[in-house]
């Protein structure tokens, strides 16, 4: 008997999701994707790693990798078997990178707003002939905040939409400006991670 022909709701959903987002670059077929599986994978990861700052890092990674090889993907697997599973490898290289070294984000802080992504994908300093790719990388780019969690979000807003300084920010949410630095820090990377792994498929 043919596996395929017991295929469930669910699955059948996901292949379809999959095949709009691959074939015609809907956006919202990723969005949706993202919407159903964020908090289930999460959750797995947060049980692996017991740590909610890293379990959102990770969370961000194994989307950003399954939708970069999203059209790897067969359906000879449901589509949330794959994605937990590249979700769970990624945790475990992760886990064993972290025990040989651990790396202290306020080393890379000092360079953050030098090396930053966003502001050049924020800037409209373009030539005529750039103006249509410019728009794609910033529709790409405000569409990639909207998936990060709401605080993350409200991080990228602040700082790269409203302009507004650590100090401006921290009395804004309540925060020491370290900890703005060091949050900022992760969203740009988490943002960045999927904006470069979304701008080619989506």
């Amino acid at each position: 008997m043919d596996v395929k022909k017991k295929i469930t709701d669910k699955a059948q959903r996901d292949i379809l999701l999959v095949t709009d987002a691959l074939q015609n670059g809907n956006q919202q077929a990723y969005a949706q994707l993202l919407k159903i599986y964020r908090d289930p994978i999460y959750y797995m990861l947060l049980k692996l790693c017991n740590n909610p700052y890293d379990a959102e890092d990770l969370t961000i990674e194994a989307f950003a990798k399954a939708f970069k090889n999203l059209h790897q993907y067969t359906d000879d697997f449901a589509f949330s078997t794959w994605l937990f599973r590249i979700a769970t490898n990624n945790c475990i290289d992760f886990l064993r990178r972290k025990n040989k070294s651990i790396r202290c984000l306020d080393d890379d802080i000092e360079n953050f707003e030098d090396q930053s992504t966003i502001s050049a994908l924020v800037s409209t300093e373009n030539n005529p002939e750039e103006s249509y790719i410019e728009k794609q990388r910033i529709r790409t780019m405000r569409w990639a905040v909207e998936q990060l969690r709401p605080k993350y979000k409200e991080l990228i807003r602040l700082r790269y939409f409203e302009e507004f300084s650590y100090e401006e920010i921290a009395n804004e949410l309540g925060i020491s400006i370290n900890n703005v630095k060091i949050q900022l820090f992760r969203a740009k990377a988490m943002l960045t991670t999927l904006v470069e792994n979304l701008k080619h498929n989506i």
